[in-house]
């Protein structure tokens, strides 16, 4: 597997973990209608963006078209489309990369090598609407932070910066 799409395939399978992880403390705190501002994509569009995107950041990479899907707002339909995102994405071939990715970007059509694509697009997009998805939970007063976006970071219970003297 080319290091290009074996990066996006780890990397999309990561943001669906994490995306599971947030819906599950979104849909147990009733967030799911919830925005940052009022115009925003709310906490759910936020999520089957992410289970989209990563299918965006993969499937054109080979040359495999990723099909337009009508939006899931219910935490028992977004949990079934992360997990399906999640076996295509693990069932990806091992085929060669196309030579240049041809996309809509909102109302702009383009044409991008795959590994601008991946790096300039589709990953930007995956973890931007991941970071709305966690910020309008942390406008809603949820406990999680950095550790539960990424899945890496580690820290005390209770620990924060926010009001230590410098």
């Amino acid at each position: 597997m080319s290091r290009t799409l074996a990066l996006a395939r780890s990397s999309a399978l990561h943001a669906l973990d994490r995306a599971g992880a947030l819906l599950t403390v979104g849909a147990e705190a009733g967030c799911l209608e919830a925005r940052l501002v009022p115009d925003q994509f709310c906490f759910a569009e936020q999520i089957d963006i992410v289970a989209g995107f990563a299918l965006r950041a993969t499937l054109p990479l080979i040359g495999q078209a990723v099909d337009e899907r009508e939006p899931v707002l219910d935490a028992e339909g977004l949990a079934a489309r992360l997990a399906e995102a999640k076996a295509i994405v693990e069932a990806l071939p091992d085929a060669p990369l196309v030579e240049h990715v041809v996309h809509r970007a909102g109302f702009a059509d383009l044409v991008q090598p795959p590994d601008d694509y991946l790096a300039r697009f589709a990953l930007p997009n995956l973890w931007f609407h991941l970071a709305m998805a966690h910020a309008i939970l942390r406008a809603r007063g949820l406990p999680v932070g950095k550790a539960d976006f990424d899945g890496l970071h580690g820290y005390p219970e209770g620990f924060s910066w926010v009001g230590e003297a410098d």
